[in-house]
């Protein structure tokens, strides 16, 4: 439905090995795939995997995670110019013709900085779409983003479809799927998408409630491919820790709220400097799937933080082009209370860089 004419079915060519920081892991059985022949009996030793070449020589290992209502081609641009990945909800830009103008504009305006800067480390574009069958946009926003060549599709809530993989495949791209747990992620991997995004407890907007150190670790029993660690990552010692415990990249949201090229109002940045890990609410009521929100957006709502209903899923319903009735309830994660300003993304990245390296020096990581 989604191939392109003419173009061949995918291959791995682009993958190449890349550096772990730690590249033995300790605790899995030494049967697992992958498990390095001279382990001892009981142990597994994670050797350096391939990693998709478009997830490689980053300024950061890090994914700016899609955010609704917040995630604009502004911010996106931003986030690559910064050598970082940059992405947006498809379901973000409305109308649907939008879309197609959106990708038009990003990636023009990166080939232009790209010349006039070509030292820059310039970070790919990353899409997400929302698999849910009330999502009426879906095939449409597939195919535009196939037409675009988008090289990171980002899917959420369900598995693709095996047609959406192969569609993404078919000029190289890749597919990382968002899962909450060990279940999930099993289903993810039988549908062949590329990589995981391990949302974990304290996470902004939808999220689980798994610890990442159990999350990661469970996952990576069983899949020793690019995993994207997202829970409360603020710094660039948590990025480091994502590493540490076995992911790929971390996952960063809410810090990006905070920034002055985030599409978010005044109020909603405001909010995000003010809370505390404790002011943030976990719930189903706004969208049907459990996530994590601001106490103060609820409040100015009219509701008791402490007394939500919860939702009908069956009503879930992502698609239209109406805004959302719930665009007031602000997402937001638990490491709200280590962000104090609103830098540009550039100078938040470098920050970000500089307390990665910090943290690397202290533990006497020399690579």
């Amino acid at each position: 439905m989604f191939r392109q004419a003419g173009v061949k079915s995918h291959d791995r060519s682009y993958y190449s090995l890349r550096t772990v920081p730690f590249a033995i892991t300790l605790g899995a059985p030494a049967t697992m795939p992958h498990a390095h022949a001279d382990a001892p009996p009981g142990r597994y030793w994670r050797l350096p995997m391939a990693l998709p070449a478009v997830l490689q020589n980053l300024t950061l290992p890090v994914i700016a995670s899609p955010m609704f209502i917040v995630s604009y081609p502004e911010l996106v641009l931003a986030q690559c110019k910064a050598g970082i990945v940059g992405s947006f909800p498809a379901l973000n830009a409305r109308p649907a013709e939008l879309l197609d103008e959106w990708l038009t504009q990003i990636q023009s305006e990166l080939a232009a900085y790209k010349s006039s800067h070509p030292d820059a480390v310039i970070g790919p574009i990353a899409v997400n779409q929302i698999v849910h069958q009330s999502n009426v946009r879906l095939e449409h926003d597939v195919r535009v983003c196939v037409d675009h060549k988008v090289p990171i599709f980002i899917t959420s809530l369900r598995a693709p479809a095996r047609e959406i993989v192969d569609a993404v495949h078919s000029y190289g791209g890749i597919v990382l799927h968002d899962v909450i747990n060990l279940r999930h992620a099993q289903k993810a991997l039988e549908a062949g998408v590329d990589g995981l995004i391990l949302v974990a407890a304290g996470a902004g907007g939808h999220a689980g409630t798994t610890s990442p150190f159990a999350l990661v670790g469970e996952v990576r029993r069983i899949f020793d491919g690019p995993i994207v660690l997202s829970g409360a990552i603020a710094n660039g010692g948590s990025i480091l820790a994502a590493q540490a415990m076995g992911a790929d990249l971390a996952y960063m949201g809410t810090r990006f709220i905070a920034t002055q090229e985030a599409h978010a109002v005044e109020d909603y940045k405001r909010a995000i400097l003010n809370a505390k890990s404790s002011d943030i609410i976990y719930t189903n009521l706004f969208t049907g799937v459990h996530g994590n929100y601001i106490r103060e957006s609820i409040e100015k709502a009219g509701l008791d933080p402490e007394a939500l209903p919860e939702s009908d899923k069956s009503k879930m319903n992502f698609g239209g082009d109406k805004a959302k009735a719930w665009k007031d309830i602000w997402g937001a994660g638990q490491g709200v209370g280590l962000m104090d300003d609103l830098p540009s993304v550039g100078a938040l990245v470098e920050r970000l860089k500089t307390e990665y390296d910090a943290a690397k020096a202290r533990l006497g990581v020399t690579r």
